[in-house]
């Protein structure tokens, strides 16, 4: 396969391609065995139609631009990949000439296809960066936030005689009619003030009643037949309960944790919000490392690309800022551009496992089956994306330095490790402790 390049313009490329028949073959040999299974002819049995016969009945035109179709993006793929172009947006493709659809089969496929591209730019110098990030501060309010967080976990509903309040949870009976159509009930299910996950108004309705007390509010049906019609309410208060949280002490820190006293359990929530904090320190450098990077790299883009991007954002949407899209638009495609760019120089690679796993931890946070996602190939191959460029950004940080708004100078190293050396230490470390365990074993049988 033989592929030119023409730049019309910084942005804008042509490629001109030219297949030879051999690649072409294998394709236009499948099209013809599945039409000689497809079609009905007197004197051959289906699937033993010479080529000929469909030539002549259907036509070679028709089995060379079934072909065609099936293979053009690979051929235009593998031309990217050839003249080392990154597209932007749809390419416009022309087909110039076919393979002969008469007489000897043979002769060449030639496209054409005009891409917006990505323009050739450099990377700036890392040498000498600094970057600044929130200084690090764990007060004992954090950790007592903690502790509370941990304390609701183990907290029990005890009911109460006075009015419903934000977050209490209510036991409720509830109609709606329209006009004198009753079209929806329930009757002594659950409701936690400020949860907002049944109907607009039952919050402000509730707040302020007391049990046994009703309260009427208009609002909007959200699901049934009478979705989005407004209806008459009447709710009806049976109990009002609010969340007990157990004591703070050394029985709950023994119940709640490994340890034996309570203030044992908060020297271990503090290193657990320090290292929340720590976290939170290196992703804030990873999105000022990025910041530099796009701030300090000039390129154009095609306006063709934004344009695109703007409508499918602003869809459906009439009163959408089109300038601020743009400007979003742009510094999205640079940030991707930019750390794309630094992937490809530095050869990163992403482990399939590595992959799964990610997709998998994905799946499990938001509750979907990770093998649907897995079946969406433009899925993966988007979070795969993401992980590279995640990795080459760290693989970027390990090179500047980090601060604190104090000037203190900011160890990120548990967090830009390289891949291989974070497995070798796993792998270390899961081989101390077996021979830990042997050794423990061949303790054991020794004193039996």
């Amino acid at each position: 396969m033989k592929t030119d390049v023409e730049k019309l313009e910084e942005t804008r490329a042509k490629l001109t391609v030219q297949v030879p028949y051999e690649n072409l073959k294998s394709e236009i040999d499948k099209v013809y065995k599945q039409l000689g299974k497809q079609v009905s002819i007197p004197g051959f049995r289906p699937g033993h139609v010479p080529n000929q016969i469909i030539d002549q009945r259907i036509g070679r035109g028709y089995v060379l631009e079934q072909a065609i179709n099936e293979r053009l993006g690979d051929f235009y793929g593998r031309a990217l990949n050839e003249a080392e172009l990154t597209p932007l947006g749809q390419p416009e493709v022309e087909v110039v000439e076919t393979p002969a659809v008469e007489g000897k089969p043979g002769g060449d496929l030639k496209f054409t296809a005009e891409v917006d591209i990505v323009p050739d730019f450099e990377l700036p110098s890392l040498e000498g960066v600094s970057l600044e990030v929130t200084k690090l501060e764990v007060s004992d309010e954090d950790v007592e936030k903690e502790l509370d967080q941990l304390r609701d976990r183990f907290a029990s509903l005890k009911t109460v005689e006075r009015a419903a309040q934000d977050g209490d949870f209510t036991s409720i009976d509830m109609v709606a009619k329209i006009g004198d159509e009753e079209v929806d009930s329930v009757s002594g299910v659950s409701y936690q003030i400020g949860s907002q996950s049944m109907l607009a108004g039952m919050d402000e309705a509730l707040t302020g009643m007391k049990a046994e007390e009703t309260a009427d509010f208009k609002s909007v049906l959200k699901g049934g037949e009478h979705e989005g019609e407004e209806a008459d309410v009447t709710i009806t208060l049976h109990k009002v309960k609010e969340r007990e949280l157990p004591e703070a002490d050394d029985d709950f820190a023994q119940m709640a944790s490994e340890f034996d006293s309570i203030g044992e359990l908060r020297t271990d929530l503090r290193g657990t919000v320090e290292k929340m904090r720590r976290q939170q320190q290196a992703l804030e450098a990873r999105e000022k490392l990025q910041d530099y990077l796009v701030d300090n790299t000039d390129f154009p883009l095609p306006q063709k690309f934004i344009d695109s991007e703007v409508d499918r954002l602003a869809e459906g949407q009439e009163d959408a800022d089109r300038e601020e899209l743009a400007e979003s638009v742009k510094k999205q495609a640079k940030q991707q551009i930019v750390v794309d760019r630094i992937a490809n120089e530095r050869e990163v690679e992403i482990d399939p496992n590595e992959l799964y796993q990610s997709i998998f931890e994905i799946a499990q946070m938001y509750g979907v089956d990770p093998m649907q996602m897995l079946r969406d190939q433009n899925q993966v191959a988007a979070m795969g994306q993401d992980l590279r460029r995640n990795r080459a950004l760290v693989s970027a940080l390990r090179e500047v330095t980090v601060k604190d708004e104090d000037g203190t100078e900011v160890d990120l190293s548990e967090f830009t490790k390289d891949p291989a050396e974070a497995r070798a230490e796993q792998a270390a470390a899961a081989a101390a402790q077996a021979a830990e365990e042997d050794s423990e074993a061949a303790d054991s049988e020794e004193e039996n």
